[in-house]
């Protein structure tokens, strides 16, 4: 990444905003994103995921933050146009679509609330129902999204219109990292295989 692409910092004012874009001060904002560039985008501490083999060939060095505030303006800093993978933001938007479908009790009984300090893809589920925990590991998410899946075709254009809303633009499959995790993903289907020997899962 160069330092001119780190340095460039994009605002999207909101109507109600246009005053900002007419003051001569820099928005407090903007400081900070630039403060925390300068603090962070050098570390390279961590390792890309390579769990998933096409996650491994991600480019460490890439940097970005997007912010949006309550009144519509959008600030971000460095590679914030670079496409990624959603991976696990995508739980919270699934299971929030299952909540909509479905409603609360429904939901409930399949899929708990109930924090866990195990890591995403433990396998760990209730002993008496084999429920998962929470939504936020992989057995909820896989639950949240087998109850989608009930509905035929219509459910994966409805969560990538879903997840595209809040991107604020169409998204899409990518076909490399869907291989990827297929080809790999023999935890995932252990954990399909035990929520359906308990009945959390059907079909």
């Amino acid at each position: 990444m160069t330092d001119g692409q780190r340095a460039s910092i994009r605002e999207t004012p909101h109507p109600l905003t246009a005053a900002r874009e007419r003051s001569p001060l820099q928005s407090p904002i903007t400081t900070l994103l630039e403060r925390l560039r300068d603090e962070h985008a050098g570390l390279l501490d961590g390792a890309v995921a390579t769990y998933i083999p096409e996650l491994a060939s991600v480019d460490p060095e890439q940097f970005g933050i997007a912010l949006a505030t309550a009144d519509g303006a959008l600030y971000e800093i460095g590679d914030t146009r670079a496409p990624f993978t959603l991976q696990s933001i995508s739980k919270p938007l699934t299971y929030g679509l299952a909540l909509e479908r479905f409603g609360h009790a429904a939901v409930y009984e399949r899929i708990g609330v109930e924090p866990s300090g195990d890591a995403f893809n433990s396998i760990d589920l209730a002993p008496a129902t084999g429920t998962p925990a929470n939504p936020m590991i992989n057995a909820g998410a896989i639950t949240a999204a087998a109850l989608l899946a009930g509905e035929g075709e219509r459910a994966l254009d409805d969560l990538l219109s879903l997840y595209g809303r809040y991107a604020g633009r169409p998204l899409e499959i990518d076909e490399a990292v869907y291989r990827s995790e297929c080809e790999s993903g023999h935890r995932n289907r252990a954990i399909a295989h035990l929520l359906r020997n308990f009945g959390v899962l059907e079909g």
